[in-house]
């Protein structure tokens, strides 16, 4: 019996059967853990060092450094944060010759063979310390190449946020890379210059530029952010402004080069119609205030000059949120049609993409026609990142908040939360849940757009790069919850994307059946138990929302496909994949692949017609599967790893699903050993308090995200147990919502006396 906590540490010792206070205190834990912590925006130059649709960075510095003579050098540096120890592999593709240093030390050199073989591809263990680590690369030109591609593996989930060295640049996002100098300053080794320090102390010239020229910034603001138009053309300017007291006579006064409008928190507060000098004053209420200038270019220029007086002292401006690496106070979009009708109050927001025009006048695509907040310097714009816990190659997010990242471990936790906050009446968790699901769907046109425009999205990462069900069927499928607790037709837009895609864009066997085609990977040609849950739950929720049938009917059909394919008749379990390279299954039970399945079937025939004509297979599926995992079923309530190795840990996540499924099929009447059943279910549900959860809410005993393996010794020793691992903690919630309702369901002298075993 595997022990992850002493008795007296464990929600049971301290709670008993108060199965309210354990999902209030599991809650609890995590969202005090995990406060709401914004994207960062951060000033970034697209001028600079651009990812490819991989997320690989282009480091070619060919084009970038056309100057650049045979045998000269230059310098590609930045800066990642940690917050805590972090492992991930990275991946180079060397264009010449290449050295690559990670807090000093050599992690990589190129040889001739990765040089000048094209589509050559390196491998590098990265071991990010707590902190700042600094990653250098040097590059030599050759006539072969210049430069590099370098990023993470897998780099949608184990995302490689680079930010900008030196003092100056400090905030900003984006490597930053040299001119070309004419012999290595690496050839004493060491380090070669301090990152904390001005650039200029480097002894190099670095870009992408950060600073105007004179000539420059003697241009009015819009013409030097976004050039001289040759058409009528008209740009936002946003900004803070803070007014003392109960209220005020404002001066607005300054210079246009063209008509302008002035609005404060969305109403009006000046027209200029005429470039030149101006004055108005408005009468307001003290507070914060959102000052938006619409100006649009004149015959003489394009821009705008503006001052705020209070009682004859000049007000400051505060930029309008927090924008690292950037000092200015004033934010500007554009070019836009100056034609084209808007909402004041809803410009002002980090949210909006606004239409574009080209300075012809002519509008451009759906998403090549957007544009995005722009800073007062060159080639640079506000750009928001996902910098909450970064994935590691253990699958472990460190002690970071995991606030507003979409993936399918945060699914099942969003899930829980709602559920959980319906259970206890808690307005606040549901709020949180909520929250959490609005961070992704709000960016979700941003996190397109961003795509687009810079080859690799800083937010959304796997909403926008949607390639197989992990990326989209479980947070989809929360996010779906949520839409029939609220209606938000933002969220039935994004669903309808992922419904498209899971019913119209899989791959699928010849028979129809899911599966990863996954070309040129380990996992080539493998159908997935997990994937029962990445697809089920949210087409189920899909066709409740809409009203859909067909995507209910898919359903269906694909659970028992995946019988068909997966399931082991002596064992009444699944095995956990199917290798279509072999032409056989692993037979290998792992607990969580069993655990995906029979949670969502239970989903399934919760919302199946009875009249459905898959109804008493998928029905027989449940109650085979349920006397199956029965059988198994450990003295301390808990399951094994792999289901039929006693030799096995016991595994926390796929306890907590077992626990679910079974307390649904005694309460929704599926099952008709009730006495047996709710057994199994009670004693699953004490083996975690006992065992797994404790006091504090923390969660031991759950495996690490899982690749596959013909062998059990694979999941045995190789995927370790971590605690408060996202693939545990809303399951945990979800067992402890249904053991409650099933506590609840029928008070019989039945369910008295498994209470009191």
């Amino acid at each position: 019996m595997s022990m992850y906590i002493e008795p007296r540490e464990s929600s049971r010792y301290w709670y008993g059967e108060d199965d309210r206070r354990i999902l209030e205190v599991l809650a609890g834990r995590y969202v005090g853990v995990n406060p709401p912590t914004p994207f960062a925006l951060r000033a970034f130059a697209k001028s600079g060092i651009l990812q490819n649709e991989e997320g690989l960075y282009e480091m070619s510095l060919f084009e970038k450094l056309a100057h650049a003579r045979n045998g000269e050098y230059a310098y590609v540096c930045g800066l990642v944060w940690s917050d805590d120890e972090r492992s991930i592999d990275g991946i180079i593709e060397p264009l010449g010759p290449i050295k690559l240093y990670l807090n000093e030390e050599q992690a990589y050199r190129s040889t001739v063979v990765d040089e000048l073989k094209p589509g050559a591809r390196a491998v590098i263990p990265l071991l990010f310390r707590k902190g700042w680590n600094h990653i250098l690369i040097e590059a030599c030109k050759t006539e072969a190449g210049f430069g590099c591609r370098f990023g993470a593996e897998e780099a949608k989930v184990r995302i490689l946020q680079v930010l900008a060295p030196f003092a100056g640049r400090s905030g900003s996002s984006g490597w930053v890379y040299s001119e070309p100098v004419s012999g290595s300053i690496l050839k004493a080794g060491g380090r070669p210059f301090d990152y904390k320090q001005p650039e200029e102390d480097s002894g190099l010239t670095w870009l992408p530029r950060t600073g105007w020229t004179p000539e420059e910034a003697d241009r009015p603001n819009c013409e030097r952010i976004f050039g001289r138009p040759s058409t009528s053309a008209a740009a936002y300017g946003w900004t803070k402004l803070a007014v003392q007291g109960i209220g005020a006579e404002l001066l607005l006064e300054g210079r246009v080069l063209g008509p302008t409008t002035i609005w404060l928190n969305g109403k009006l507060a000046a027209t200029v119609q005429e470039a030149g000098l101006f004055q108005q004053s408005v009468s307001v209420a003290g507070g914060s205030y959102d000052l938006l200038v619409h100006s649009m270019s004149g015959s003489t220029g394009w821009g705008f000059e503006l001052n705020v007086f209070s009682g004859g002292q000049r007000l400051s401006f505060k930029p309008p949120a927090q924008i690292h690496g950037y000092a200015g106070d004033w934010l500007y979009a554009g070019p836009l049609d100056p034609s084209a009708a808007f909402e004041p109050s809803a410009v002002c927001a980090t949210t909006a993409l606004f239409a574009t025009v080209n300075f012809d006048g002519h509008h451009n695509g759906q998403y090549s026609g957007k544009t995005y907040w722009s800073l007062d310097s060159p080639h640079t714009r506000v750009r928001p990142y996902y910098e909450n816990a970064m994935l590691s190659n253990k699958w472990t997010t460190g002690s970071a908040t995991n606030y507003g990242r979409w993936d399918y471990p945060l699914g099942v936790t969003m899930y829980g939360l709602l559920r959980t906050a319906r259970e206890l009446d808690r307005q606040d968790l549901s709020d949180y849940a909520l929250s959490h699901i609005r961070s992704c769907t709000d960016m979700y046109d941003y996190s397109l757009w961003d795509r687009d425009e810079y080859g690799f999205p800083s937010v959304n990462h796997q909403l926008v790069l949607i390639r197989m069900l992990d990326n989209c069927g479980s947070f989809g499928s929360a996010m779906l919850e949520a839409y029939l607790q609220t209606h938000d037709e933002s969220f039935r837009r994004i669903a309808d994307r992922i419904a498209d895609f899971m019913l119209h864009q899989l791959e699928r066997r010849e028979d129809g059946a899911f599966y990863r085609q996954c070309a040129g990977e380990y996992s080539a040609d493998t159908m997935w138990a997990d994937d029962l849950y990445m697809s089920g739950p949210f087409l189920i929720r899909y066709a409740l929302a809409t009203g859909e049938r067909k995507a209910l009917d898919e359903t269906a059909r694909q659970f028992l496909m995946f019988k068909n394919y997966l399931f082991m008749d002596a064992e009444r379990l699944v095995s956990h994949v199917f290798d279509f390279k072999y032409g056989k299954p692993t037979l290998v039970p792992w607990g969580r692949g069993n655990g995906w399945c029979l949670f969502s079937l239970s989903e399934l025939l919760e919302k199946l017609p009875d009249d459905h004509t898959a109804r008493e297979e998928l029905h027989a599926f449940f109650r085979e599967m349920c006397a199956g995992v029965a059988a198994l079923q450990g003295r301390s309530g808990m399951w094994h790893q792999v289901l039929n190795r006693p030799d096995a840990y016991e595994e926390a996540s796929c306890t907590a699903m077992f626990a679910y499924a079974v307390a649904r099929g005694v309460r929704f009447g599926w099952l008709d050993n009730q006495e047996e059943y709710t057994g199994v279910a009670l004693k699953a549900w004490r083996g975690l308090t006992s065992e797994a959860i404790d006091r504090q809410g923390n969660v031991h005993g759950v495996c690490s995200g899982s690749r596959y393996s013909f062998s059990p010794d694979y999941y045995m020793y190789d995927l370790r147990t971590v605690i408060n691992d996202n693939h545990g903690i809303g399951i945990m919630m979800l067992a402890g919502v249904e053991i409650s309702r099933l506590k609840a369901s029928e008070k019989t002298p039945i369910h008295e006396r498994l209470l009191k075993k």
